[in-house]
């Protein structure tokens, strides 16, 4: 899988402006490489679904429902993933630029290469969710949940996460110097794996 997380858009090769898809049932339809231009993806739902190096561009999945559908290496600018449901699906690859996720809910499926710098992730809850090498840097998700997330490798230099919950995700990527965790919900083994970085030799107490 190419990481394109610097920025480059995949190569499109046909155009869809302006349709209006509300409400379709999407399931076992396929595109590759088709750059999509303000379509109206609201409230429609999908089984299966496959959208290879796609292009997104001010598109609504407000209240669209997703399951074991696959956005594999697409780019989303300016799209609004509002109440929007993931199950079980696949996202490897894809970058997100000034998207809004307001009360999105992702659970399990892999997010793997994401692209997710500086995305404001406040609102948004992902359970379960593979996101290994994701680049997170400085994205706010302050009060997420974001919990037993694969996190490792991930790029989080700056991000925020002050209040998340971050129970049963792995950890061993956060440098608690370069990450906001004040208030954040964690579990013991979490508390020992950011002790360790901060370089503290943890012990038990025992008597000399």
């Amino acid at each position: 899988m190419a990481d394109r997380r610097d920025g480059a858009q995949p190569t499109t090769e046909t155009d869809v402006r302006g349709g209006d898809w509300y409400g379709e049932d999407l399931s076992g339809r396929e595109h590759t490489r088709v750059a999509f231009g303000g379509v109206d993806l609201s409230e429609t739902t999908d089984v299966g679904a496959v959208f290879a190096e796609c292009v997104f561009r001010d598109c609504r999945f407000t209240l669209s429902r997703h399951t074991d559908a696959a956005f594999v290496t697409c780019t989303f600018t300016g799209c609004s993933f509002a109440r929007a449901e993931f199950t079980d699906c696949k996202l490897t690859g894809s970058t997100f630029d000034r998207c809004t996720f307001d009360l999105m809910t992702v659970t399990r499926g892999d997010w793997s290469f994401v692209g997710l710098a500086g995305a404001d992730l406040r609102r948004a809850a992902f359970t379960g969710t593979r996101l290994r090498e994701a680049d997170l840097a400085g994205a706010r998700a302050s009060g997420a949940t974001l919990r037993h997330l694969d996190l490792s490798g991930a790029e989080l230099h700056r991000t925020d996460l002050s209040g998340a919950d971050l129970r049963g995700s792995d950890l061993s990527a956060v440098d608690p110097r370069t990450v906001e965790l004040a208030g954040a919900r964690i579990d013991v083994s979490q508390a020992v794996t950011l002790v360790t970085a901060l370089g503290l030799d943890v012990r038990p107490d025992t008597p000399d």
